[in-house]
C-alpha cells in the first residue's frame, strides 16, 4: 500500500461534531484491514487531539498519513498554545473552562492519553501562536 493521506478540518467549540474526524479515520482504517488494536490506539489519539482543538483552540486541522508500517497523526491549531508543557502532560491537569467541564470534557487526560497510546509523541507549542502535535502508531509487520 502506498501512503494514504486523510485531511480533516476541526471546528472550535463544536462539541456536537467533536469526534467526527476520529470516527471517519477509524472507518477508513477498518476498511484497510488494519488490526483492531492499532485502530483502537489511533482512535484514542485522534479523538483526544480533536477534543483538545475543539475545547481549547477554536479548532484546527488533522492530517492522518497511513503507511504500511505506521499511522502518523498531525494535529495543528492556532490556539492559545501551551504555556507549561510539563504540567500539561500530567494526568488530571486541565485549563478547560467550566462550560467545557460541564459538557463532560476537560478531565486533563488528553495529552497523557496521547502519550500512552502513541509510539511517539512530539508536541510543539508557542503561547499565543498555536500547537502542533505529531503522533506515530506503528503497525507491526
Amino acid at each position: 500500500m502506498d501512503k494514504l493521506h486523510l485531511h480533516y478540518e476541526v471546528e472550535g467549540n463544536d462539541f456536537v461534531a467533536a469526534g467526527e474526524a476520529a470516527g471517519q479515520m477509524k472507518r477508513t482504517l477498518r476498511q484497510l484491514g488494519i488490526d483492531f488494536e492499532i485502530i483502537r490506539r489511533c482512535s484514542i489519539c485522534m479523538y483526544e487531539g480533536e477534543i483538545n482543538m475543539v475545547a481549547h483552540a477554536e479548532g484546527g486541522s488533522a492530517d492522518v498519513i497511513i503507511a504500511k508500517d505506521k499511522v502518523t497523526i498531525v494535529l495543528e491549531d492556532t490556539g492559545p498554545g501551551i504555556t507549561d508543557m510539563e504540567l500539561a502532560m500530567q494526568e488530571g491537569y486541565s485549563t478547560a473552562t467550566q462550560d467545557v467541564r460541564e459538557l463532560g470534557f476537560g478531565a486533563g487526560m488528553g495529552l497523557p492519553n496521547m502519550k500512552k497510546y502513541a509510539d511517539t509523541l512530539a508536541v510543539e507549542s508557542t503561547p499565543g501562536v498555536g500547537t502542533k502535535v505529531t503522533m506515530e502508531i506503528n503497525i507491526p509487520a
